[in-house]
């Protein structure tokens, strides 16, 4: 299940035409859960617990440890878990450090 402050459930129809406009999409799963079922292509996965401190990383250690651009505090991004649940934690905590 997919999150965006915009539209909290994306369909993954809807997913794909956000990534043809450089939308960052981060995969909160655990690294385990990606092991067993599956990277989702062009995502980038932040477990859940690691997030918080990830979006206040400084830029050049986030491109270090997760081998991507830090979005900016302005920049679309969208969120995905198993089910829902937390991503919708996700988009809470990104929009509690300020993420429109």
């Amino acid at each position: 299940s997919l999150c965006a402050a915009a539209a909290p459930n994306l369909s993954y129809q809807e997913l794909k035409d956000l990534k043809k406009a450089n939308v960052l999409h981060i995969d909160v799963r655990e690294r385990w859960e990606i092991d067993r079922f599956g990277k989702i292509p062009e995502s980038i996965n932040i477990p859940l617990g690691e997030l918080m401190e990830a979006l206040q990383m400084d830029p050049t250690e986030f491109k270090e440890q997760y081998n991507q651009k830090m979005p900016s505090k302005s920049d679309p991004v969208v969120f995905s878990c198993l089910a829902g649940t937390r991503s919708k934690q996700a988009l809470g905590f990104a929009m509690s450090l300020g993420f429109s």
